[in-house]
């Protein structure tokens, strides 16, 4: 039983925030393999590209928290750290907001995709709390960067977002699915994304300030066409 007890006290003291699961290199390595040939094959499988943004991201989510930290929204938001979650929301006052504005926009996106902001998966493979609060903060922030960029969840759509957010965050999970999600897409698609969509996400992505510097919960009566000039993304083609 004293054995047992002392496993359960080293267990505690490894987890560094509620589910987290402690791993060393290899196994992230592991993980990492996996869960990019799963992603690969099902773009649809979001906890494998959930799994595959933890255990990959060791040098672009340092690099995050530090544009956050030297932001005063950002490091507010690293403060405060604001959770975009059905319990958090009042989508009743959002759905008030006049049209054009970010939280109707944001509201109509859910609606007309049929998506709901609790679908995110809740970090499990990052080794730093602060860090693991950076990627779930990324993840939530996501359907804000559709609306933002005025594209759909369907696979053009997802494309165009990760090729922004490759760009924006530098996390290998974003450039793998900007690389490979178009793979799937009809030679029409493909020609309207390689002439016209990613290099708009690009030049955007490239231009903008850092989307995770938005304290986007204090923005929902800002019109989305300000918030997009505001941030620095160019208007979608």
């Amino acid at each position: 039983e004293e054995e047992e007890e002392v496993e359960e006290e080293e267990e505690a003291w490894h987890q560094l925030y509620p589910g987290h699961i402690p791993t060393s290199p290899l196994q992230k390595a592991l993980l990492a393999a996996g869960s990019a040939l799963m992603a690969l094959y099902d773009p649809y499988r979001h906890d494998m590209v959930a799994v595959l943004g933890e255990t990959t991201g060791c040098l672009a989510l340092p690099n995050l928290r530090d544009k956050m930290k030297h932001h005063p929204e950002g490091y507010r938001i690293l403060q405060e750290r604001p959770r975009i979650r059905l319990s958090t929301l009042d989508m009743s006052r959002l759905r008030g907001l006049p049209d054009g504005s970010l939280g109707r926009e944001y509201v109509r996106f859910l609606e007309v995709n049929k998506v709901s902001p609790d679908t995110r998966m809740p970090p499990k493979f990052v080794d730093d709390e602060e860090l693991a609060y950076v990627i779930q903060r990324y993840r939530e922030v996501h359907d804000l960067m559709h609306t933002l960029l005025g594209m759909p969840t369907n696979m053009l759509g997802e494309v165009v977002v990760k090729w922004f957010e490759a760009v924006q965050t530098g996390l290998p999970m974003c450039v793998l699915g900007a690389a490979f999600g178009p793979v799937r897409l009809s030679t029409r698609k493909l020609q309207v994304l390689a002439t016209e969509l990613v290099p708009w996400a690009i030049r955007s992505g490239l231009n903008a300030s850092c989307v995770l510097n938005v304290y986007y919960e204090q923005r929902w009566e800002q019109p989305v066409e300000s918030l997009r000039e505001e941030i620095g993304i160019f208007p979608p083609p």
